[in-house]
């Protein structure tokens, strides 16, 4: 955990490798990394300069604020994975330490909109269920409460796969979306820091 807001980490990361990475440069988020072992983050220099001078230990990101309308409600705003590393369950295993910090500061709930089935399934994995509601963005919504994963069936995680499926989606989603077609929701991953 690099900090809550209004803390205001900065994270610098490389925009080829991780997607929303300019999400991570503003300061009105907390902010959570994943890093390689033994990596550690240097600290910030405002005055050295921006391209090329990436966090590089960094392999996965989140980002989060308290909710606005819901003081019990914590939000995570983005989640990235380093390309290299996608695939290996790092996501989910940084946002369940998400929600373990997001417990101990007082919360009781998380939300995260996600815009893509690999997103959706990575937060299944976290505990997350969707909650039947999408954003003005077509986003669907996710929430957890803090002390346990989300309840979920079958039939509501098709559901929200069906979303997805009712927009015009390309290779590899719509594969992926084929893939799971009738499938149960993952079971929810430890967090194995």
């Amino acid at each position: 955990m690099l900090g809550w807001p209004p803390d205001g980490p900065t994270l610098r990361l490389d925009y080829r490798r991780f997607a929303y990475a300019g999400k991570f440069v503003v300061t009105n988020t907390g902010k959570a990394v994943a890093r390689e072992p033994g990596g550690s983050l240097p600290p910030v220099d405002d005055e050295r300069p921006f391209e090329g001078d990436w966090d590089r230990d960094v392999v996965a990101a989140a980002a989060f604020n308290a909710d606005r309308t819901d003081a019990s409600a914590l939000w995570i705003r983005y989640v990235t994975v380093r390309d290299d590393r996608r695939g290996e369950g790092i996501g989910p295993r940084l946002v369940a330490a998400v929600v373990e910090a997001a417990g101990e500061r007082g919360y009781d709930l998380l939300r995260i909109a996600v815009n893509n089935p690999f997103a959706y399934e990575a937060l299944h994995r976290a505990g997350f269920a969707w909650t039947g509601r999408e954003t003005g963005v077509a986003e669907l919504v996710l929430e957890r409460p803090v002390g346990a994963p989300a309840e979920t069936d079958a039939a509501t995680y098709q559901a929200g796969l069906d979303a997805f499926r009712d927009r015009d989606r390309g290779e590899p989603e719509a594969s992926f979306l084929a893939d799971r077609a009738g499938s149960d929701p993952p079971e929810a991953t430890r967090d194995d820091r």
